[in-house]
């Protein structure tokens, strides 16, 4: 028969383990903020229904998309590269659209003020983010990022 000193560790251990082995469930549920959003992937660009100002223009090409979430939402950050440096004022501009679930962004840049020189990729590099609320986040399933030739998408 079992002393009572020994059953309050055993009991301690068994709980510990039923606690450890359900978070393999929380890690992989919808729960966790980490899961709100996958890899991105190239899809193709689509037309823009507002033309932007006369200066500004889309990205030449999106080269990454992520959602990262903290305590306010959810940041979406998005790199696009340039045929040559300078580009500055980079932003993501919601473009409306026929689907609520389906975020679409442009991606606008402004352009050198002078000739620039081209320089390798990272140097033509340019990175813009936007946050979402968690309310906005309730509805949306699928964002998009669009830049002038290529575009990437990221869904639930």
């Amino acid at each position: 028969m079992m002393d009572e000193p020994m059953k309050r560790p055993l009991t301690a251990a068994l709980a510990a383990v039923l606690v450890l082995t359900s978070c393999g469930m929380v890690r992989e549920s919808r729960l966790n903020p980490f899961n709100w959003f996958g890899r991105s992937e190239r899809v193709q660009t689509t037309a823009a229904v507002a033309a932007p100002a006369e200066d500004v223009v889309r990205v030449a090409d999106v080269v990454s998309l992520a959602i990262e979430p903290y305590s306010g939402g959810a940041i979406v950050r998005a790199t696009g590269v340039m045929e040559s440096q300078g580009w500055w004022n980079a932003e993501l501009v919601e473009v409306e659209g026929e689907d609520p679930t389906h975020l679409t962004l442009d991606f606008r840049i402004l352009p050198p003020p002078t000739r620039s020189p081209v320089g390798p990729q990272r140097t033509r590099e340019v990175t813009a983010a936007i946050t979402l609320t968690p309310q906005r986040l309730e509805t949306i399933t699928r964002v998009t990022v669009q830049g002038a030739r290529s575009a990437r998408t990221t869904r639930r």
